[in-house]
Order: structure tokens, then sequence, then C-alpha cells
């Protein structure tokens, strides 16, 4: 149960949705049969131990709803209030949607990201409002409206989802209370149009460091998430916290130092803007790098290949940080292996 009524998501979010939050993929046992407890719960410790605030549950894996209820289950109780908890509402359409929104409102979400599913055809903006405000009619918990190239929606305007469709919806949905704007990348147009138009509303988010870092030092940004900023260790809360202390030299500093690895990320994920689908193997293969359970997961699923682990895990040397030593097809087990579910 979130600790915020429906009608005051907007103010729970600016006083409290802060810092950055990344992303927690689940861990599946051995035999790809069940959840892999040990390897959640390991997880969801190490986020707190790295400085992370919060953590998107990833759900667009092959993953079905009571096995969700189960990996929140685990790490609300692994995580007893220490990191918040985001809902990830990318399951298949608006009704299954809605069943894990509840799901997660009974398991310690305090937060909700929202995607469109893969066969959400949206030919207009109105198309786009009816979901969107059907979805949040139908939730307590605050929503994060999620401004994105992959949906397609620029078929509809260019920055994906354009202005006066945000506007009717803040009027309509009380609550909406962030918006993670990457509308119209690679450009940060549509940040920056979402930021002049909707921050005093709502709480909005750049959630790509290589942008978020930079233009925190020009204008207040109290939250950055939701990505893979785990593949950096705990560099990306470290230096988004100098920044609020105003320590711009400082971070600055730690910013380019970490070029090697934010290059061969790029490198690696530059696949995205084709497919319009993130590759979770490799964001868990980033994340064990550097310490979470990593292990293996289940089918359909994009791959990983040698030279790409390798590049990873080399830019991360480079850049002065210490990814585990363990050889990359121990990633494929996983720090806390377990054979079958119980």
């Amino acid at each position: 149960m979130a600790s915020y009524q429906r009608h005051e998501a907007r103010d729970w979010a600016h006083e409290h949705l802060r810092g950055v939050a990344n992303v927690v993929i689940p861990s599946f046992t051995a035999d790809l049969k069940g959840l892999n407890e040990q390897g959640i719960r390991h997880d969801i410790r190490h986020e707190i131990e790295l400085g992370f605030s919060g953590t998107l549950m990833v759900s667009e894996v092959a993953i079905t709803l009571p096995e969700y209820e189960q990996f929140f289950a685990w790490a609300n109780d692994e995580s007893r209030g220490r990191l918040k908890l985001i809902h990830h509402a990318s399951f298949n359409t608006l009704e299954e949607n809605i069943e894990a929104a509840k799901i997660a409102e009974r398991n310690g979400a305090e937060l909700i990201l929202l995607s469109y599913p893969a066969n959400f055809y949206a030919r207009t903006s109105q198309d786009i409002y009816d979901y969107t405000k059907a979805f949040c009619d139908a939730t307590d918990l605050g929503v994060m409206l999620f401004q994105v190239p992959h949906w397609g929606f620029e078929r509809v305007h260019p920055s994906d989802l354009e202005a006066p469709l945000i506007r009717r919806l803040l009027d309509d949905c009380p609550n909406i209370a962030a918006l993670k704007a990457e509308g119209g990348m690679p450009s940060i147009m549509g940040w920056v149009e979402a930021y002049r138009l909707f921050s005093k509303d709502v709480v909005v988010t750049m959630p790509l460091e290589q942008y978020a870092l930079a233009l925190a030092q020009l204008v207040p940004i109290q939250f950055i998430g939701t990505s893979d900023t785990e593949y950096y260790g705990g560099m990306i809360p470290r230096i988004f916290n100098l920044i609020q202390e105003k320590k711009y030299d400082e971070a600055t500093k730690l910013y380019w130092q970490l070029t090697p690895a934010r290059k061969a990320r790029a490198a690696a994920n530059s696949y995205s803007s084709q497919t319009q689908f993130l590759n979770r193997m490799l964001w868990k293969f980033e994340g064990w790098l550097n310490g979470f359970n990593g292990g293996p997961v289940r089918q359909p699923t994009m791959r990983i290949n040698e030279n790409t682990m390798n590049s990873l895990r080399q830019a991360l040397v480079k850049s002065g940080l210490t990814p585990t030593d363990s050889p990359n097809g121990d990633f494929f087990v996983g720090r806390h292996p377990m054979d079958t579910a119980a």
C-alpha cells in the first residue's frame, strides 16, 4: 500500500521522488521453470548498497502475472522501505496491465512506469489519451508517463507524446506524478519542452545519465530514472549526489572518467533505435559485471556475444572501475544459482 492517497501523488513525487533509480531484472532458476528467490533478494540488497534510491521491477521479460507478484513480494520484503519499487506496466494488454498494477499496489509499489503494448497501434492523440486515461483511472498509484520513440507514436507527432496531449492528461488524471521525457530522441528537445511546460506540475526526469548529469548542473533535477545505470556500479548515484551538493567540478571530473564505459554501453545498445526494444540479457550482464546476480534469462530473448561482453568489461576497467574477474560464462549461471523452484 502506497504511503499517499491518489490525489496526493504529485505532492508525494515532488517531495519523495529523488535520487537515481535503475532497473532490476528477474532472476530465474537454472531450469527456467521458476524464480530464483536468493538471486532476487541479492539484487535488491545490492541496489541499496550502491546508493540507488529506487528501481524498476522489469516486467518485459517472459514472466507470468503470478510470478511477477512473487518477484515484487520478495523485493518488497527485502527492501523494507529502503528502496522505492517502481512497477513496470509493460504487459500484453490494457486489461493485463491493470491487473498487474493491482498486484504491484498490494506488494509495495510506490510508482508506476507506464509503457504501451507492442500491439497497440495508436493512430491519433485521442487513441493514446484513451489508453492512458483508462489505465490511470484504474490505479491509486502515481503514474510516470513515458515519452519515448519505442511506442511508434512519431506517426502521431514527432515528440512521441505531444505537449497538448500531455497537458490534457495532466488535467484529467490527477495521479500522473512524473514524466520520463525522452521524446524525439536523440534530440533533447522533448525533455526541454517537457521541463519548460510541466515541471511545476510533475517531476520531469531525464533517465539517460549522459544528458541528465549535464542538465542537472543548469536546472534543478531531483530524480534520474529509470535506466541501466547499474552498469557503472554506484557511480551515477555518487555523481548525482555531488551535483545536488553543487560540487560541480568534482562531479564533472567523475563524469568524464566514465567516458570509455559510456561509449561501450552506447555501442552495445545501438540496436535499439531499429528494434524499438531493449536487450534485457545485455542489461542483466551489465549489472552482473558490478556485483548483481546475473543468471539465465528465459526465451524469447535477445542475446549477447563474447565481443560485446569483453568490450563492456574492458571499458569499465578503462573508466577506473573494478568489474568482476569471473569469466563471462559465469554470468549465465549467476551468483546465487538455484537449480529449480522449491
